[in-house]
């Protein structure tokens, strides 16, 4: 397995061991593996407000895993790295390009 497709398959890995919550909010994971672009989002309506917002958002650019979005408590980044992604191979997109160098992780 070359290194893009193993990406995309440890990407899809990751999103789905989310234990995702069975109500009346739907948790929806979204890939795109033709523009690599992997989500989770979260839909519906809960006590007559309308619930729509984006739980998750990762990247696959320049062959490297871009974290766009992380509204989880978890470490997204250390989860990859456990899968045997190089910190050099993940992005931490949310933060400044600025504040990036002082990470263990990639600039872009």
């Amino acid at each position: 397995m070359d290194t893009l497709d193993d990406y995309r398959h440890k990407i899809k890995v990751l999103l789905e061991s989310f234990n995702l919550p069975k109500d009346e909010i739907e948790s929806q994971i979204i890939t795109d593996t033709e523009h690599d672009h992997y989500q989770i989002t979260q839909v519906g309506w809960k006590n007559e407000r309308r619930i729509y917002g984006c739980v998750l958002h990762i990247d696959i650019k320049d062959g490297k895993i871009w974290i766009q979005h992380n509204g989880t408590e978890l470490d997204i980044a250390d989860k990859l790295v456990k899968m045997s992604i190089p910190k050099n191979h993940i992005v931490i997109g949310f933060q400044s390009p600025f504040m990036r160098q002082y990470t263990e992780f990639a600039v872009a």
